[in-house]
């Protein structure tokens, strides 16, 4: 039997971890506890999370696509470092079908991941470890990127694998919707941490002003359709319509096809500056 299948796609930003009094994203917020209702009561036996990575686990050499066999979570926005129960067997054989299937990607072991990885676990799971987890990276930082025709291929390939998963099955997309942070408008590979820091300090004014609320109306209309040409058309001019860090939605692209291209019907849309990004969350339940 096929495997049963949830969609949760939902903005992460750094700013959210920072507003540790709730004042901002209020809107956001609610919508991503029913989410995460939503999930509870789905109760998924694994989770298959499409994320990118923000030039941390890979900077010199940077697949357009990685499946992680073993996993950490990096220390960060006043979260401890943990490790995540990434079902090995599972993801090794999910490697194998997508190097037969022509794609070729990363496995990828022992690498420390990001909140773009971590925010939605915690957010949607309560834990990093509540439930086992395959991290998918999609290179959405570091050009050149994946066009949105391959993103979709590689993720329709990933759903197939798990049509002959007997399990139910998560997919969560993270990132985006429209933000360009300065760290990501740089074009380089190999930040420090001091450096990326300065960079974003140094920006975040600007960037609290660009936010594109028309690109990303498009984008959540073409999601709850399920238009793959029109997302198709909206990723690839993400980064010249809604800044770098809109490249992250070829994850909410994935998760869409893997979940089989059901409609994903966004729950709330919130522009939150303070965050610096176009927050939505939207599902397929």
């Amino acid at each position: 039997m096929p495997s049963e299948r949830l969609v949760v796609c939902a903005s992460h930003s750094p700013g959210k971890e920072r507003d540790v009094e709730h004042i901002y994203g209020r809107q956001f917020r609610s919508a991503l506890a029913a989410a995460a209702e939503e999930v509870r009561r789905f109760d998924p036996d694994i989770v298959v999370l499409f994320g990118g990575d923000h030039r941390r686990a890979f900077r010199h050499v940077v697949p357009a696509f990685g499946v992680a066999l073993s996993a950490s979570i990096l220390a960060e926005g006043g979260h401890p470092a943990g490790d995540l129960d990434v079902p090995s067997s599972l993801a090794r054989r999910l490697c194998d079908h997508l190097l037969s299937t022509g794609f070729d990607i990363a496995a990828c072991r022992d690498i420390a991941l990001d909140h773009a990885f971590a925010q939605p676990i915690r957010d949607l799971l309560g834990e990093l470890t509540a439930k086992p987890v395959i991290p998918v990276a999609v290179n959405c930082a570091t050009a050149p990127l994946p066009t949105a025709r391959r993103v979709a291929d590689f993720a329709a390939e990933v759903g197939r694998f798990l049509d002959g998963v007997d399990q139910r099955v998560l997919l969560i997309g993270t990132g985006g919707l429209s933000h360009s942070p300065p760290s990501l408008e740089v074009d380089t590979y190999d930040l420090s941490d001091e450096d990326r820091a300065r960079i974003i300090a140094e920006g975040m004014a600007d960037a609290r002003n660009k936010i594109r609320p028309d690109w990303d109306a498009e984008v959540l209309e073409a999601m709850s359709a399920w238009d793959l040409d029109a997302l198709i058309r909206l990723v690839d001019a993400a980064h010249a319509r809604a800044g770098a860090g809109a490249n992250e939605v070829r994850t909410w692209l994935a998760a869409g096809a893997a979940g089989g291209g059901r409609p994903v019907t966004p729950l709330v849309y919130e522009p939150v500056p303070e965050w610096i990004t176009g927050m939505a969350v939207a599902t397929s339940a």
